[in-house]
């Protein structure tokens, strides 16, 4: 699995995931999500070309979005791929962390 991190102008910060966020990706994940997590306060996390959602995955996202809000900050899941968003939907993570399908969606969401 794989990441990329990019500040974007309006003080949002976009990670990409690529790749599988099974076991071994989640805990190659969790140090840098948490680095995210104390760093930042609105996140965007774009799933589009995440391949595989496991629950440790999951427990990241949920992790690093209670920090977030913690501070008063927020999380969006950005663009899941079909297989993944069923996953976010079935497990109710939906409820707790919105899903955009475009990335202007997923702004005004994190800023709201």
């Amino acid at each position: 699995m794989d990441w990329n991190v990019i500040e974007l102008d309006n003080g949002i910060t976009l990670v990409e995931l690529i790749g599988r966020m099974d076991v071994p990706g989640a805990l190659k994940a969790d140090p840098a999500f948490a680095q995210i997590a104390g760093e930042a306060t609105r996140v965007i996390v774009d799933l589009g070309r995440l391949e595989f959602l496991a629950s440790l995955g999951i427990r990241t996202l949920v992790t690093t979005s209670k920090t977030l809000r913690a501070k008063d900050g927020n999380l969006v899941v950005l663009s899941p791929q079909p297989n993944v968003e069923q996953v976010l939907r079935s497990s109710g993570i939906d409820t707790i962390i919105p899903i955009a399908k475009d990335r202007a969606e997923a702004e005004s969401s994190v800023l709201a």
